[in-house]
């Protein structure tokens, strides 16, 4: 169970585990092939700011993007186990809990689906992005 005196309130008004930081720029400086390619070949222009290994709560999100409540993760093969399946569930719910949308792709996706994967999430880009909520003061 996570120690809830770690959380420190950010201006993306999320819970944030300061003791994740390190594993996740650990996880930025080492990502997998297809992290690695979702940020290089897209992620990175991407209309709005998304941050790579961003902690949340007691989690690491593989990347996040502030501005649509966004959180995108790539799955691996570790996903796809019993507890894998069980815990992602629950991480999922916990996110969802914060407003937050979570879209997952497969290592697989990426690397043999990319332009899908992309058109999955510029799907998510609002017609107006003027019209996304401002996020609470």
């Amino acid at each position: 169970m996570p120690d809830h005196n770690s959380f420190i309130n950010t201006n993306f008004h999320l819970p944030y585990n300061s003791k994740l930081v390190s594993r996740a720029k650990e996880l930025r400086q080492n990502p997998t092939p297809a992290e690695q390619k979702l940020w290089r070949d897209y992620l990175r222009t991407f209309p709005f700011r998304v941050l790579r290994q961003r902690p949340i709560a007691h989690f690491i999100v593989d990347f996040y993007c502030a501005a649509l409540k966004l959180v995108i993760e790539v799955d691996g093969d570790s996903h796809f186990t019993e507890d894998g399946k069980q815990y992602d569930w629950e991480r999922t719910q916990v996110l969802t809990g914060y407003g937050l949308t979570v879209i997952r792709f497969t290592n697989e996706e990426v690397m043999t689906q990319f332009e899908g994967v992309c058109g999955s999430l510029e799907g998510l880009i609002p017609p107006n992005p003027l019209e996304i909520p401002p996020s609470p003061p």
